[in-house]
Formats: C-alpha cells, sequence, structure tokens
C-alpha cells in the first residue's frame, strides 16, 4: 500500500513538473504565444489618424509621422502666404472656384475685345484697365480694321502672387494659352495673321475684389507688361 502511494505521488510530481515546463516557459523560436500574436497585429492597426484632429486640445503635443509634402495645384508656393491672408478675410475664398472664375474672365475679357464689346469690357475690368481696351477698340475700327480672333485652348492657369491689404484682395494669374489671330479690313480681307496656326499666349493678370463691397465680383485690375501675347490678342492694351 505503502509502496503504491509513494508511485502515485511520484506520477503527480513528474506530471507537475511537465506542465509547468509548458506553461511556464519562455516561448521558443517559432512558438510565439497567441496573445503576442494578436498584440502584433493590433500594433499594425492605426489606433488613431495620422494627422490630429482641429480642435482636439492634446492635438499640440502629438506630431504626426512626417511625409513628403502634397502638391498644391493651382498656384505657386510664393503665393500661398497672400493666399491664407485672403482665406482669413474671407472663409469663402477657394482657389479652385477662383481660378475656374478666372478661366472664365479670361476668355470673356478676351472675346468682348475682339467683338468691340465695350458694355461688356467695363463690366469685367476697372476702369482704368477698360479704358485701354476701349481706346484700342476706338482706334481699331477708325483704322476699318476687325479682329476675327479665337482663344483655341487654355494650356495652362495658375496663381503666381497673392496679396491682401484690408479691404482689397490681389490675385495675379498666370495663363498660357494658344490663340489664334487674323485681322481683317473694312472688306473682310486677312491682311495679318490665320486661322490655321495658334500662336502661344502667355499672359499675366491681375484680379483684384474690394471685400467692403457687396459686389461678389473680381475685376481685372492689370496685367504684365512684360509679356508678349500675340499680334492683337488685347493682353498687351491693358497695362494698368
Amino acid at each position: 500500500m505503502i509502496v503504491e502511494i509513494v508511485i502515485l505521488a511520484m506520477i503527480a510530481v513528474f506530471l507537475g513538473l511537465r506542465l509547468y515546463a509548458v506553461l511556464g516557459r519562455r516561448p521558443e523560436q517559432n512558438e510565439e504565444p497567441l496573445r503576442s500574436r494578436a498584440d502584433a497585429l493590433d500594433a499594425l492597426r492605426p489606433t488613431q489618424p495620422a494627422v490630429p484632429v482641429l480642435g482636439d486640445k492634446t492635438a499640440a503635443n502629438q506630431r504626426p509621422r512626417e511625409v513628403a509634402p502634397a502638391e498644391r495645384p493651382g498656384f505657386d508656393p510664393s503665393a500661398e502666404g497672400g493666399i491664407r491672408a485672403i482665406v482669413a478675410a474671407d472663409r469663402k475664398f477657394d482657389v479652385g472656384l477662383f481660378l475656374a472664375g478666372a478661366r472664365n474672365a479670361y476668355a470673356m475679357i478676351l472675346d468682348a475685345y475682339w467683338k468691340g464689346d465695350r458694355n461688356a469690357l467695363g463690366h469685367l475690368c476697372d476702369d482704368d484697365v477698360a479704358g485701354h481696351f476701349i481706346d484700342a477698340i476706338n482706334a481699331r475700327e477708325a483704322a476699318g480694321e476687325t479682329l476675327d480672333n479665337r482663344l483655341i485652348r487654355i494650356e495652362e492657369i495658375s496663381i503666381v502672387d497673392a496679396a491682401y491689404s484690408a479691404p482689397h484682395a490681389r490675385v495675379t494669374v498666370r495663363f498660357v494659352s494658344d490663340i489664334a489671330a487674323v485681322t481683317r479690313d473694312s472688306a473682310g480681307a486677312v491682311v495679318a495673321g490665320s486661322l490655321d496656326d495658334a500662336i502661344e499666349s502667355r499672359d499675366v493678370w491681375t484680379f483684384v475684389r474690394d471685400f467692403s463691397s457687396p459686389d461678389p465680383d473680381w475685376l481685372l485690375d492689370e496685367t504684365d507688361p512684360d509679356e508678349t501675347p500675340p499680334r492683337d490678342s488685347g493682353a498687351e492694351l491693358a497695362h494698368g
């Protein structure tokens, strides 16, 4: 009887040592515990956004992972400070919407000049610039000439400068376009240019808006005299 008890006790000790060896030892290679594997998977899952949410009081103490700066289409880096100042003055200002409007204004102003539409120019340009266009229209009509110009396409449009000096915001835009330019005499004969060959025009126009005015429109205020647009495209006449 005693012998049996001793044998059972030895078996119990042996099983206890084996159980401890399995549960209490450190995992060897390729035997990582399931909990550790789960922890590793959790570490791969993002637990917070890469960029802190605006308004979070702890955001100032968090430094998001550095990433390559995103490309900012629509404006040159040198114009960013001015754009920020304009946005601070008018939260509704949007670069994309502004450029869409500038694209339309560019086409409308050129078309109005080519057709001699003085009324449209008066609504799209400030008084000084509109005056330059109208003077050129008067001279052209006195010579019996007309323009048969066409804006083929706008290849590039971007903001190159911006500034805000209360209450006026100024945004300078570079346009690269293809224009077919033809000048006809009083009989309709072509005296210059060709509709078959478009010429690249590189124009820099500045638009201005008075934020103290209820009128939301931007007006053409100036064009860069250093640019060389095609003959009689109209841009060279607006050096305000």
